[in-house]
């Protein structure tokens, strides 16, 4: 049986962490009345939103996961198990996470050190927050404020490029090739939106944003563009896929309108998501000629 990636649990289950304890961003203990000098993180997210606003030189440790920005202090911490000490080695006046794994808000309460909560976002005006929060948290409001008035413009300028035809075209978005996927009330899905898109996730009988689809389901729903956003986890490709029993059949196969993406920045909520978007974008364009 194929295994979900690590990454991929993350991302589900940190939806479900979010849900717990709250869909938008809190400081959970204590506060700061100088900007914090030893930031650990333990979200890729937040790392590159600390980063994009001007705090990196503020991190002293992120997590196993963050891999982006390069120059990002990446250590053997875990976002997954975290461990109070071996957090506090490093000494923080401030931890962010993205959600509350082994409870570790109040066992870093007890040591008095602050923890910033970025949950899974839920729509782009969440994704906006959290870099605002982020920013005024560690000092670096206009950073923040900057980061976030280039990201508007740049997802405009993108959407802008793409034309609404007459019939919407389709999008399944491959999470891990045991068919993860995930809807318009996502994120993700948002961005899709935005571009027009129908993503055939909707369409199936689930009470989760991220539903576990079916081969038949998807080949029966014969999508226009398939996003595939398992590349460096599970090793998916273009051949991948159309190796599959069934998907030569989908018109995304016959029209080569399957679209790799880096899993981080497919399934990450920072500054990145305007590359995915910029990417999917130019898939859709593609697809919008070949269809008149």
């Amino acid at each position: 049986m194929v295994k979900i990636s690590v990454f991929r649990r993350s991302l589900l289950v940190g939806v479900l962490a979010a849900a717990a304890v709250g869909a938008s961003p809190a400081l959970a203990a204590g506060g700061h009345k100088q900007p914090p000098s030893r930031i650990v993180s333990l979200s890729a997210t937040a790392t590159e939103d600390l980063f994009a606003v001007g705090a990196g030189k503020q991190v002293v440790a992120v997590d196993s996961t963050s891999q982006y920005p390069k120059n990002a202090p990446t250590t053997k911490l875990s976002a997954y198990s975290p461990n109070v000490e071996a957090i506090q080695k490093y000494r923080p006046d401030l931890v962010v996470i993205s959600d509350d794994r082994n409870h570790i808000v109040a066992q870093l309460g007890k040591l008095h050190v602050p923890v910033l909560i970025e949950p899974v976002a839920a729509n782009l005006a969440q994704v906006y927050a959290q870099i605002r929060q982020i920013g005024a948290a560690t000092g670096h409001v206009r950073g923040a404020a900057g980061t976030v008035a280039r990201m508007r413009r740049q997802i405009k300028s993108i959407v802008a490029s793409v034309r609404r035809p007459a019939k919407p075209l389709t999008v399944y978005h491959e999470l891990d090739q045991t068919f993860y996927s995930a809807t318009s009330h996502t994120f993700i899905g948002q961005l899709y939106t935005l571009l027009g898109l129908h993503d055939i996730a909707d369409g199936a009988k689930t009470s989760t944003d991220y539903p576990q689809l079916s081969a038949e389901y998807i080949i029966a729903s014969d999508p226009d563009l398939i996003v595939l956003a398992d590349t460096v986890c599970c090793g998916q490709t273009r051949a991948t896929v159309a190796a599959r029993p069934g998907w030569s059949t989908m018109k995304a196969v016959k029209t080569g309108e399957i679209v790799p993406v880096d899993d981080s920045i497919a399934s990450e909520w920072g500054p990145r998501i305007v590359l995915f978007l910029k990417a999917v974008a130019s898939a859709v364009r593609t697809a919008e000629a070949q269809t008149g």
